[in-house]
């Protein structure tokens, strides 16, 4: 099976990543601390510094008391507020002190950067909506021999109806469902086949090798909406098949007189025959040709050695219309799917979490600044529509990350700044520096096994 390799220096899309990575960080980190910022000045404390990235500021510009600083490191940043904890305040500043302020003032300022992520994510995904929408139904178009999704016993055109009792809209809410739902035990999809018929597929993968890959294959169990024919959709430049004759729109018949119906069983044809070389037939304009293939050897991670014939199939187009859906929603449909996908991204995120904590999902999933990096570079390649939807998606796990109730992320101090409230008084400093602690050292495990993660799905 061939893959696509781009032609263009690996400059250009590495320099594609940093930039797009960096626009990133620097619109959904500016907009947090700005969200504390904004809430701040309103509750009346005096803020001193504004801060995009840490490190020390190589940009520096004074504004009535704030001074606005751009850092070298770009993971983060913060917001500075006057607070008697941190150090000597002057008489005059005392009341405009954080440390001063009622507990609900300090609430809504903490809150207001995560919720600032939130909002910021419904006004990115409405954006996006508003150029059009591609809805993908949850149709299943192929399923990969011996896969997760295969063993469970899918079959192309089976249509997902729920999972686990939870119905599904689409195709993406289909994937994240059984993905989600994998480690905790039997995943149960409810679908109606071809014919029409009612019948459930058993996914029961939890422990297995295959379920901890998924996260490296993003998500994949081995179900596609698509399907793939024998047509040739791409011949890569100067690729075996290039250099045996095959074009753009060849449909590929039989290798070495043997009749081939799916794309599937030309895959394995290829992949099993590195330096091998193949009698292909071939249909051009209603012509029967031959060519003779050899595909080029690679040495995949674990030594194993596949060929490589450098092409690609092109999708069946009948399919196609049948699963895919596009429309232009209004604007107000636009911001209602927005605050929709939203909604439901955040709670499936915090549903996440609390799997992750009961042993019930695969701590293979949580990603980290790589992971990131890559897909920012990858969805600006796609296009500005899908850049937006990325940056709305880190915006969503920015904002319910700060939210959970660990120390040193603003959930924690929202747990605090409750606390203070009911009883009147703050929490003492004991219990305070023994939850940063806790906080600091949870945070570091979460950052190991991010960078870990990241390592392994991208360098394998």
């Amino acid at each position: 099976m061939g893959v696509f390799h781009s032609d263009i220096p690996l400059l250009e899309p590495a320099l594609t990543t940093l930039i797009a990575f960096i626009v990133a960080i620097l619109i959904l980190v500016s907009l947090h601390e700005f969200g504390h910022y904004i809430v701040a000045r309103w509750c009346g404390v005096k803020v001193v510094r504004f801060s995009v990235g840490f490190g020390k500021p190589f940009l520096t510009r004074k504004r009535g008391d704030t001074e606005w600083c751009l850092a070298p490191i770009p993971l983060g940043g913060y917001v500075k507020m006057v607070d008697t904890r941190e150090g000597n305040v002057a008489e005059a500043d005392l009341p405009y002190a954080f440390d001063k302020q009622h507990p609900a003032k300090k609430i809504a300022i903490v809150a207001a950067g995560p919720l600032t992520n939130l909002l910021l994510a419904v006004l990115l995904y409405g954006l996006s909506f508003s150029f059009g929408v591609t809805e993908i139904r949850p149709y299943v178009g192929m399923v990969e021999p011996a896969s997760i999704a295969a063993k469970a016993g899918f079959e192309p055109g089976d249509r997902i109806q729920s999972v686990n009792g939870a119905a599904v809209g689409d195709w993406g809410d289909a994937q994240t469902e059984m993905v989600l739902s994998l480690e905790a035990g039997k995943v149960d999809v409810a679908v109606l086949t071809a014919s029409g018929a009612a019948a459930v597929r058993v996914i029961d993968a939890a422990g297995t090798p295959e379920a901890g890959k998924i996260a490296k294959n993003h998500g994949n169990i081995g179900l596609w909406p698509f399907k793939m024919t024998t047509t040739l959709g791409a011949v890569l430049p100067d690729s075996p098949a290039e250099k045996a004759g095959l074009q753009k729109g060849d449909r590929l018949i039989s290798a070495d007189g043997q009749y081939l119906d799916t794309w599937a069983e030309w895959t394995d044809v290829f992949r099993s025959s590195p330096g091998r070389k193949i009698e292909v037939a071939y249909e051009r304009d209603g012509e029967m040709h031959t060519a003779a293939v050899r595909p080029n050897t690679e040495e995949l991670a674990d030594g194993t050695l596949i060929g490589r014939a450098g092409v690609a199939p092109g999708r069946d187009e009948a399919w196609d219309k049948e699963v895919r859906r596009e429309y232009r929603p209004s604007v107000t449909e636009a911001f209602g799917m927005a605050w929709d996908k939203m909604t439901g991204y955040a709670l499936t995120t915090v549903r996440f979490f609390g799997r992750l904590l009961t042993g019930n999902a695969s701590a293979s999933h949580v990603s980290g600044p790589l992971t990131i990096a890559d897909a920012a570079g990858q969805s600006a390649a796609m296009g500005l529509q899908s850049y937006l939807e990325f940056l709305a998606l880190v915006s969503i796990s920015l904002g319910v990350l700060n939210l959970l109730p660990i120390p040193v992320l603003d959930g924690g101090h929202l747990v605090y700044y409750t606390a203070e409230w009911i009883r009147g008084k703050p929490l003492s400093e004991r219990v305070q520096a023994a939850g940063l602690r806790f906080g600091l050292a949870a945070m570091l495990l979460l950052m190991m096994l991010a960078f870990f993660n990241d390592i392994n799905r991208l360098f394998g």
